[in-house]
């Protein structure tokens, strides 16, 4: 399996300043891959990711928390970001991946630690399919956990909405439901993703909008997706790195840029702070 690349590095100071409290509502860490090993079935090898050097990337950004979401190399074994989330929980929160096997106890001393959710996924392997949607649903709703609803396609919305509707949890739409561009926003998966945030307790992440771009920095051609996202509930806005990146492999992006980006995508500052700050200190209780 060819390795994909790891963060860059030398993070870049950015322009814009962000507002205290900010938060960057999606990253990973992987390994040490000695003490915390990967799966077999993973669909990507990572370079070890440790939890000091997220820190320090935050720190040069200057964003004060960050969401650490379970990284599918490490299947149903939070063992890893479990210890992360431990090692600063006044600045961190954690976002497990729980199976069938997953026990009470074990929910019980992830949300005491500081997760609050649990995530589903189409695009990786490691990562619970939504053939389980209901039954992992059932079991996280106790603690008022969400659920991470990771598609490969915006059409897949469509095709879970109702479903996704139903199960009585907080739901978050990663990276916008992977909206590609030359997708029109009155297309399938835009159109539920806008009736998922208008309708209920439904979040959305901006996060890996360059993957899905035509362009260099700052990847204008996302502007409108973005932007449209926002005019539909700036209160259920989410902003994230997804460092550091997997599952890349020609080229890689500074962090710095993805913030300045943000910026500009997000003109109005008292937007940006909606997004950046309040808006994660709701869901994920700073």
């Amino acid at each position: 399996m060819r390795p994909c690349l790891g963060p860059d590095p030398q993070t870049r100071k950015p322009h814009y300043q962000a507002p205290a409290g900010a938060t960057d509502c999606h990253a990973h860490v992987f390994g040490p891959s000695t003490r915390h090993p990967f799966i077999p079935e993973r669909s990507f090898t990572p370079p070890d990711a440790p939890v000091e050097s997220y820190l320090k990337m935050l720190d040069v950004l200057g964003i004060d928390h960050g969401v650490l979401v379970q990284g599918s190399v490490h299947g149903v074994d939070n063992r890893a970001v479990a210890a992360a989330v431990k090692s600063n929980q006044e600045r961190l929160r954690g976002v497990a991946i729980i199976g069938p096997d997953t026990s009470d106890k074990e929910i019980r001393e992830l949300h005491d630690l500081g997760f609050r959710g649990t995530r589903l996924s189409t695009v990786v392997k490691g990562t619970p399919s939504f053939d389980l949607l209901e039954s992992i649903a059932a079991r996280v709703r106790p603690y008022g956990w969400h659920v991470v609803v990771h598609v490969d396609r915006s059409r897949e919305l469509a095709d879970l909405a109702p479903r996704l509707a139903a199960i009585g949890c907080p739901l978050v739409i990663d990276h916008i439901a992977r909206v590609r561009l030359g997708e029109s926003l009155e297309g399938p998966g835009f159109r539920a993703l806008v009736q998922l945030l208008s309708g209920g307790d439904c979040w959305v992440k901006i996060s890996g909008q360059h993957r899905m771009s035509a362009m260099d920095f700052p990847w204008t051609d996302m502007q409108q997706l973005v932007r449209a996202v926002v005019d539909v509930r700036p209160d259920r806005v989410l902003w994230g790195t997804d460092w550091p990146h997997p599952n890349q492999y020609d080229g890689m992006q500074n962090d710095g840029d993805l913030l300045d980006a943000f910026a500009q995508w997000v003109p109005d500052e008292a937007l940006r702070r909606q997004i950046l700050v309040a808006n994660p200190a709701v869901l994920y209780e700073f």
